[in-house]
């Protein structure tokens, strides 16, 4: 994939730093974590400039954000709990945990959109939530906006910093971002392994 990053970097610049931005925050596999490296270091080749690179980069992964957090949003807690009731199984969601969620929402949600836009694997899923939890679409675009431009300067300019050498990171990043993502994964098998078991259970003792 880094290869293929590369050669669509060199080809559009900075619209294609802003294109692969977007699309990792819809689709995941696509890692920021080797998007925005590579653009650093087209930005120490000379073939873009540093602030060309974040802004892009910025305004693609901001978009991608708000993609998630308008679709849950629209969704709204009603649709959702009608789901979790006929589908919650098996994505292992209860209205009990939707509940939790607002109110670890209400405590923390600007501090936790803040804090995982750094976060590799999770930068992306906070958005659902925050749209779930109906967040204010103004402090939810500042505190993303914050993160996110911090989160492409400092990758950005690390590639810069690396140049040639950047691969030496950014592999160790996406390492990061895939074991977040399988961490998650692992987490939700336990729960639908361990729920099936306790409805099981309870059916027997019926």
């Amino acid at each position: 994939m880094t290869s293929w990053i590369q050669e669509f970097l060199e080809q559009f610049g900075a619209a294609g730093v802003g294109a692969l931005m977007l699309l990792e925050n819809i689709f995941p596999p696509i890692p920021s974590e080797v998007v925005m490296p590579w653009a650093g270091y087209s930005v120490s080749q000379g073939n873009m400039s540093f602030w060309a690179a974040v802004g892009a980069g910025s305004v693609g992964s901001f978009a991608g954000a708000m993609f998630w957090y308008l679709l849950a949003r629209w969704i709204g807690q009603e649709r959702l709990k009608y789901w979790v009731r006929r589908h919650g199984w098996w994505m292992t969601l209860s209205e009990g945990d939707i509940r939790r969620t607002e109110d670890w929402f209400e405590s923390w949600g600007s501090l936790a959109v803040l804090v995982c836009r750094l976060i590799p694997g999770v930068r992306t899923l906070i958005s659902v939530p925050a749209g779930f939890a109906e967040m204010p679409t103004g402090k939810f675009s500042l505190y993303t906006a914050i993160g996110t431009i911090a989160w492409t300067a400092l990758l950005a300019g690390l590639g810069w910093w690396l140049a040639d050498n950047y691969g030496s990171l950014a592999k160790p990043l996406s390492y990061v971002s895939t074991a977040v993502v399988l961490g998650l994964f692992g987490w939700w098998l336990y729960r639908l392994v361990t729920q099936r078991a306790k409805r099981t259970r309870a059916k027997s003792g019926a």
